[in-house]
């Protein structure tokens, strides 16, 4: 019995040298053999054999000789030999008697006989001494190899990159996993993943975002795309010290970091064109209607309700909008389905919308209006990572599953300042304001510091006039280019400013008219358009006006849709309706688009969204625009301002 354990051990140290002496075998493929038949039989992957035969993925045929990663081969079961305590022999010490000659005389380890007789840590073996040997049995224990893959259930929601992410492998990998395998993944599918401990799983963490590394990627290029060195890369992503960058490997970035192609920076994603038709979406649309207070079966009783109730008016002309881009994407051939809801403008109404309506599969919810509301929607679904969009309110919670759609009026401020900041062939900037805008004049007044300004007259009880003199704005003009800010709130004031700037222009002096905050006192019907459109009034705006004459098949379907032209309201409800869907059709969610799709362009909205570092989304794009023509255009970074100048 002793021998044949001798001999068992002797066989499993060789084995284990042979292994590591010779890491490949070869494989005759035989006639009917696939690479996923012969990767069984070798207990490897398919993607373990193509990785060391690239040709194989073209076919095999019968004869091709195959290289086998050995090193992953355990075709049979493993033994080991373990040791149980069964008792102890006493021994007393003869002379001459060693540790060594006792441990062979009973076949046991020196260090057995000590552990068992503590005081021979301290002392020597002496003759006379009294020993318990002990005795043991042995025992072979036969361990199954484990495989190297496993099945595993696709998630609700998950793709293929967040599969690969949380297994550690590529994208190809998990390909070569499952032959075969659908472009698109769907709930409930079973596919092959690695045999690794559940602990060694890695979650995929919406805190975050997740970049696929593209061919001839290395740290140097991943530093100019993602703004992070190779030591920050590793931080984010340890394995990356053991296995270095691989193509299609999944890394872990802030998601703060801008991740983009240096095309799709200067350019819209068209989202159009790369529709996944097999996907059907889930989408839920709530808005205020409050059709409870409506009498529907009176015409002129709904459009004195309509005049009463602004949120009327405006979920109705938002939802015209949504109805023209559902068909819109009908047309496109997607699938989907779509849920409205009336909050009735009320948390109550929304906490029951949501309790008594399974949410579980929804893959966007489109509004509600009011900052509360979206709250509430946002914070019952955040568990599920369900996103929420605000559709028209500028000022919401940013939670992490909320998308702000409005840029933020800031934004605004800093779009035309940076615009002027960048304009080198102005020769003299002038800011114009009220009483009221003081604030806005002085903060305009530290952007440029050499401006000079000018405030609006006052009357005898010393309150603003509105209006402005030629002596206090022609001895600040100067030849050449001048822009003038103009900030107020009052329709006589830009009446006034915008007909004294028009005399005031000359074949060697240009005026341009500008504002931070396009107000409605400069669309009011005392202010000239002829005049902003001579001075090419220049301003910042959340969205910029469509021309009718321009092709624009959003215009022409909802004409025919409705017998008006769309209003504001109306083209927001479609931009934003498209934009969203389009975005979750193409990929995996809304929050993997924000990435992948950095900015999409629309009949009068953008949408570029930003994550703030511990909070949800917000749209970074404002548009600048011009009068021109008697039209609203829109100031792109190779447009001139000055067009009216040249000769």
């Amino acid at each position: 019995m002793k021998q044949f354990f001798y001999l068992l051990s002797f066989l499993l140290i060789f084995g284990c040298v042979a292994t590591n002496a010779q890491n490949y075998k070869t494989h005759k493929v035989k006639e009917g053999e696939t690479i996923e038949g012969i990767a069984k039989v070798y207990n490897v992957t398919p993607f373990d054999i193509y990785s060391l035969n690239p040709d194989a993925k073209k076919g095999i045929k019968r004869n091709t000789i195959l290289i086998i990663p050995k090193s992953k081969l355990s075709p049979s079961p493993q033994a080991s030999i373990t040791k149980e305590l069964v008792g102890f022999k006493d021994h007393k010490v003869k002379r001459k008697e060693t540790l060594y000659s006792l441990s062979k005389k009973y076949d046991v380890e020196e260090d057995d006989i000590k552990k068992h007789n503590t005081f021979l840590y301290a002392n020597n073996l002496r003759k006379g001494d009294r020993l318990k040997i002990p005795v043991f049995k042995r025992v072979l224990e036969v361990v199954e190899v484990k495989k190297p893959s496993k099945q595993y259930t696709v998630l609700p929601k998950e793709g293929k990159w967040r599969i690969a992410y949380k297994y550690g492998i590529t994208v190809d990998e998990l390909e070569a996993l499952n032959p075969g395998m659908a472009e698109v993944l769907n709930p409930g599918d079973k596919i092959n993943v690695p045999n690794i401990e559940l602990a060694e799983e890695k979650k995929v963490d919406n805190q975050y975002s997740y970049y696929e590394v593209l061919p001839k990627e290395g740290f140097y290029r991943l530093k100019l795309k993602l703004g992070l060195d190779q030591a920050e890369l590793e931080a984010l992503n340890p394995e990356l010290k053991d296995s270095g960058l691989k193509v299609g490997m999944v890394l872990k970035i802030p998601y703060t970091q801008k991740v983009v192609n240096t095309s799709s920076a200067l350019e819209p994603v068209d989202l159009s064109s790369g529709i996944d038709r097999r996907k059907t979406k889930h989408v839920a649309i709530m808005l205020p209607f409050k059709l409870n207070k409506v009498d529907i079966d009176s015409v002129a009783d709904t459009k004195a309700q309509m005049k009463k109730d602004p949120f009327l008016k405006m979920s109705l002309d938002f939802y015209s909008g949504v109805v023209v881009a559902l068909d819109s994407l009908d047309k496109m051939g997607v699938s989907l389905k779509v849920d409205v809801y009336d909050t009735k403008n009320l948390t109550s109404e929304v906490s029951k919308i949501l309790n008594e309506n399974n949410f579980e599969n929804v893959d966007v919810v489109i509004g509600p209006f009011m900052p509360n509301n979206i709250q509430k929607v946002a914070s019952q679904l955040r568990s599920d990572s369900i996103p929420v969009v605000s559709p028209i309110t500028k000022n919401v919670t940013l939670t992490d599953n909320v998308f702000q759609s409005r840029p933020s009026e800031d934004l605004l401020y800093d779009k035309i300042v940076n615009y002027v900041k960048q304009d080198t062939s102005i020769n003299q900037i002038i800011i114009i304001a009220d009483n009221d805008h003081t604030k806005v004049s002085n903060d305009l007044k530290r952007e440029f510091a050499f401006a000079p300004q000018v405030y609006s007259r006052k009357n005898k009880e010393g309150q603003d006039a509105y209006y402005i003199l030629d002596d206090d704005i022609i001895p600040k003009l100067k030849p050449g280019k001048n822009l003038v800010f103009l900030e107020t709130s009052n329709p006589g004031l830009v009446s006034n400013v915008s007909s004294k700037l028009n005399a005031f222009i000359t074949k060697d002096r240009q005026i341009i008219l500008a504002t931070s905050n396009m107000s409605a006192a400069f669309e009011d019907d005392e202010v000239s358009n002829y005049h902003l459109s001579n001075l090419q009034f220049l301003f910042p705006a959340i969205a910029k006006t469509y021309n009718e004459d321009e092709s624009n098949s959003f215009s022409k379907n909802y004409i025919n849709r409705f017998g008006v032209t769309p209003n504001k309201v109306a083209v927001r409800g479609f931009d934003v309706t498209m934009d969203v869907i389009l975005r979750i059709l193409n990929y995996e969610d809304l929050y993997e688009s924000v990435n992948m799709a950095p900015l999409t362009s629309y009949v009068e909205n953008k949408f570029a969204y930003k994550k703030q570092l511990l909070g949800g989304y917000y749209n970074t794009t404002v548009y600048l625009v011009k009068y021109q023509d008697l039209k609203i255009v829109e100031v792109t970074p190779n447009s001139d301002v000055s067009d009216q100048f040249k000769q």
